[in-house]
């Protein structure tokens, strides 16, 4: 889709893009306001780093207003507060004089038992040390003597008095879950981990070497400092990973390049393959090759080695040239013409694969191609078959009413600060999405790790994932807020109002067999949500629950230890089963899931197998990994 195309598609845009169109119609006067209103938004979030002060200011009047108009809860909160303090009183006495039995006494009819929560907790003496030894902040011996013990509990105890203080009667749930995220938040930098005077491990290491750990934890903060501001750092370690050096080795060629995707198509390692193919469309918000790591973690190499013909689409990383890229053109630039190559090259239908967003566009793409509102080039128009043999989401979301913790990141007040500070640039870089993550879960991902670096003196030796997440790519402008708009905020693709082309388009629409895939530990596409998929589909679903998180669960090869997951099908006039009750009827496996995911897919197919398809080189496309995979930008 051309330039041209994209103006003509206006109607598609967010409600802010035509407002503005609309306001250079209107008169000089509107147009220079909603300029200035823009530009002012994107200095403001310049600093305030992306987040919208207006929503939580808002937030936090909800809290307040509500607290100061309810007394009882005040003098709920004081009674936990006091109960908290003498709960931090008894664990400090313990840890000071651990021979002493500072234990509360057991109930009798002097003393009967607690019966609030808030009083059996403060009465369990173990709740606190479970809580602090389950803590990996708090792991070392060295957390469980005085004094630093005391500084420990009073933390843990503090955002327990916090959590409690933000559940208010009549408060708005996003409020709720706003001052809760931004309490946690707060408590997790004031962790007495993340300063050195109240480390004991940092204390005893630096002891121990004679200062060459702080030394070199200086030198990693200034090294961390330069990163931020665009320069080399000056005592980085020496990275031999990179897509095609170690990474994305799986050998195959590219077979199309369009605008926005290179088609890749996997060399077979067999004689004969299944006759349906398998496209994998990751996700446009990381670079392709999660899914084909190193040789022993790589998901394409797996399945090319079970029989399959495997195709993998790699997103083009996005300049300003590409402001107006759309979620239309990731579909169909992106998802049908990759569609459209593999069917028509393989004669055959397809078993669609999308990880994360690219779940959520292979969802559209399937929806229209159901409904009629899409039609490959490859399909005979005198036949109804459907050109998609399954459909597998791979921890997608296509319905956002339960988004988890990204949705405390959302709502009207922060879209319009991103699409004002997108305005000027055209894209939201690749740093600003990658800070986004970091924020939902910061204690493991930003305060543990500079607690180790700069703290410790200890260098996280990359690998092959920690290499993959500093890949960062960027999003277009219009993508980006169309893509918070329609789903997050209006949840228009669950709900058949989401547009593709100017036509509504319905999950219902959807016929063919789907496999879903959650994980446990999913902070981005939390499992519930990936659930909801059972009731917006006319097919039957069979849903897998894996062990791990967003990245790990899915990346989960076959003789990985600790590896888990439940699997059961729902046919297609099954009786609804909530996500409990699913989770208690679907037997647990060990191991990895990818076995059951194979059988799925050959059960699905026609169970024909015929001679191995070979990718053909052209010069002009190269070979894997390509070249979109390959652009880096600085920010």
């Amino acid at each position: 889709m051309n330039t041209t195309d994209r103006k003509e598609n206006a109607a598609l845009q967010p409600a802010s893009t035509l407002e503005r169109r609309k306001s250079r119609s209107v008169s000089p006067a509107s147009r220079s306001a909603y300029d200035i209103d823009s530009h002012m938004m994107a200095q403001m979030a310049r600093w305030s780093s992306g987040i919208s002060p207006i929503s939580l200011t808002l937030s936090w009047t909800d809290w307040a207003l509500h607290l100061a108009s309810s007394p009882g809860s005040q003098a709920r909160l004081a009674r936990r507060a006091l109960e908290s303090g003498m709960r931090w009183s008894q664990d400090a006495v313990q840890a000071l004089m651990p021979h002493l039995n500072a234990a509360t006494p057991a109930a009798t009819p002097e003393t009967p038992a607690a019966t609030t929560p808030e009083a059996q907790a403060a009465a369990t003496p173990d709740s606190l040390s479970e809580q602090i030894e389950e803590d990996s902040r708090y792991a070392a011996p060295e957390w469980q003597s005085w004094p630093w013990r005391p500084l420990a509990s009073a933390n843990k105890l503090g955002e327990q008095w916090w959590l409690d203080a933000c559940n208010l009667r009549g408060m708005q749930d996003h409020s709720r879950h706003q001052m809760r995220f931004y309490g946690s938040q707060l408590f997790d930098l004031l962790s007495p981990s993340n300063f050195l005077p109240t480390n004991p491990q940092a204390l005893q290491a630096a002891w121990q070497s004679r200062g060459q750990t702080l030394l070199q934890g200086v030198n990693l903060a200034l090294d961390d400092l330069r990163r931020s501001q665009g320069m080399q750092p000056r005592h980085a370690s020496q990275v031999d990973l990179a897509p095609g050096q170690g990474l994305a080795m799986t050998d195959g060629e590219v077979v199309l390049r369009n605008g926005l995707i290179e088609l890749i198509q996997y060399r077979p390692s067999t004689t004969e393959v299944q006759a349906e193919p398998v496209l994998i469309i990751p996700s446009c918000i990381m670079k392709y090759y999660i899914l084909d790591l190193s040789p022993h973690n790589s998901m394409v190499r797996w399945l090319v080695g079970q029989g399959h013909t495997v195709y993998i689409a790699s997103w083009r990383n996005p300049d300003a040239s590409d402001a107006l890229l759309g979620m239309d053109d990731y579909v169909s630039e992106g998802v049908l013409a990759a569609l459209d190559h593999v069917h028509g090259q393989c004669q055959a239908p397809v078993h669609l694969v999308g990880y994360c967003l690219g779940g959520t566009f292979a969802a559209m793409a399937a929806g229209a191609l159901g409904g009629g509102d899409a039609v490959l080039s490859s399909q005979n128009p005198e036949s109804a078959a459907s050109p998609l043999a399954s459909l597998s989401l791979l921890a997608a979301e296509v319905d956002f009413t339960d988004p988890g913790e990204m949705g405390v990141l959302i709502d009207e007040a922060q879209v319009r600060l991103l699409e004002d500070m997108m305005a000027s640039k055209g894209f939201l870089t690749g740093q600003q999405m990658a800070a986004s993550f970091q924020f939902l879960h910061a204690r493991d991902l930003v305060w543990s790790s500079k607690t180790r670096r700069w703290l410790l003196g200890q260098e996280d030796l990359p690998n092959d994932l920690m290499v993959w997440n500093a890949d960062v790519t960027r999003l277009p402008a219009l993508m980006h807020s169309q893509y918070l708009r329609s789903c997050y905020l209006n949840n228009d693709l669950a709900e058949g109002h989401y547009l593709y082309l100017g036509r509504p388009i319905s999950l219902r629409d959807i016929r063919v067999p789907v496999f879903a895939v959650g994980t446990l530990k999913d902070h981005v596409a939390p499992w519930r949500s990936v659930y909801k998929i059972h009731r917006l589909v006319s097919a039957e679903v069979t849903f897998a629950l894996t062990s791990g998180g967003h990245n790990a669960g899915i990346v989960s090869e076959p003789g990985r230890p600790r590896r888990h997951y439940q699997l059961l099908s729902s046919p297609l006039h099954q009786t609804w089963r909530t996500p409990d009750e699913w989770l208690e009827q679907a037997p647990r496996h060990e191991g990895s899931w990818w076995p059951a995911w194979d059988e799925w897919f050959k059960a699905q197919g026609s169970g024909q197998r015929v001679p191995a398809r070979a990718p053909v080189h052209d010069p002009a496309l190269g070979s894997a990994p390509g070249q979109y995979v390959q652009v880096r930008y600085g920010d």
